[in-house]
C-alpha cells in the first residue's frame, strides 16, 4: 500500500466520522422543546447499546445454554439494582459454573 492511498483513506474516514457529529449541531440550532422528541433522544443511546451488545451475548460462549444462564443471572442482578461490577462478575460466574456441568 502506498502512502497516497493511506492518506486518502485516513481523510475519508475522518470525514465520515466528522459529518454525523456536526450535522445535528448545524440542523438543530435552537433548543428542542418537544417533550416527546427529548424523551426519545434520551433513550436512544441505551437502545442502540442494547441492540449492539445483546445479540453478541448469545455467541460469546461455545454453548448457548451457558450464555443464557449468564444472561438470566445478569438480568436478575440488574433488576435488583446491583452495581455493574457485581452484575458482570455474577454473569461470568454463572457462565463458568454452568459450563462445568454442561
Amino acid at each position: 500500500m502506498n502512502l497516497t492511498y493511506a492518506f486518502i483513506a485516513v481523510i475519508l474516514m475522518a470525514l465520515v466520522t466528522y459529518f454525523p457529529r456536526v450535522l445535528p449541531i448545524v440542523v438543530f440550532r435552537k433548543e428542542i422543546k418537544s417533550k416527546y422528541i427529548k424523551s426519545f433522544l434520551r433513550y436512544v443511546p441505551y437502545a442502540v447499546l442494547g441492540a449492539l451488545t445483546f445479540p453478541d451475548i448469545f455467541y460469546s460462549t461455545k454453548n448457548i445454554t451457558t450464555a443464557i444462564c449468564g444472561t438470566v443471572v445478569a438480568l436478575f442482578l440488574a433488576y435488583k439494582e446491583k452495581s455493574l461490577v457485581v452484575v458482570a462478575i455474577g454473569a461470568i460466574l454463572a457462565v463458568y459454573i454452568s459450563g462445568l456441568f454442561l
